[in-house]
């Protein structure tokens, strides 16, 4: 792949995250978990670790959060999406990276989404200055076990298909 196929490749997964992000903002989750999300842009994340790696996939976040601070005008989010994302992948490049032959890409997911709820949980203890915010911490995980799944399984699936069919046609031009 060249570094413009690269580069193009990667603006159409921040795009993807973007779209995925304000579509998941508009699906309503009336369940036990207030402010629990499905997490579809992680799809993307977790795509971009296993496709391009670590770097890659930290700047698809990073652009992530910050057009999506402009697109929804919200800079208190920015800080909460910002911190979760950068941690998430952090976590789930080392458990890909280090623990591979012992998870599979569904088991580094729900690690990615442990983490993106937990630092989330965190950066609102911080700003609120109340560590009463961790009471919420084992239902949040218990909902990161359900949409780590979700993501890992939908993550396999389009890694898959781009490894048969679009990264390998790349290599023939």
């Amino acid at each position: 792949m060249s570094k413009l196929q690269r580069y193009i490749f990667l603006s159409l997964l921040t795009a993807g995250a973007m779209i995925l992000s304000i579509i998941e903002g508009m699906i309503p989750l009336p369940f036990i978990a207030p402010g629990a999300r499905l997490g579809l842009a992680n799809i993307v994340t977790l795509t971009a670790i296993v496709i391009f790696g670590f770097k890659d996939s930290m700047l698809v976040v990073i652009l992530r959060c910050v057009l999506m601070m402009f697109v929804a005008g919200n800079p208190i989010s920015f800080i909460y999406s910002v911190t979760s994302g950068v941690l998430s992948v952090i976590v789930m490049h080392m458990g890909l990276k280090y623990t591979k032959k012992y998870f599979s890409l569904i088991g580094i997911s729900v690690l990615g989404a442990i983490t993106h709820n937990a630092s989330q949980i965190t950066v609102s203890a911080i700003m609120f200055e109340s560590l009463s915010m961790y009471t919420y911490l084992p239902i949040m995980s218990l909902v990161s076990i359900f949409t780590g799944c979700f993501v890992g399984y939908t993550s396999i699936y389009i890694t898959d298909n781009l490894n048969k069919n679009l990264l390998n046609k790349t290599k023939e031009v």
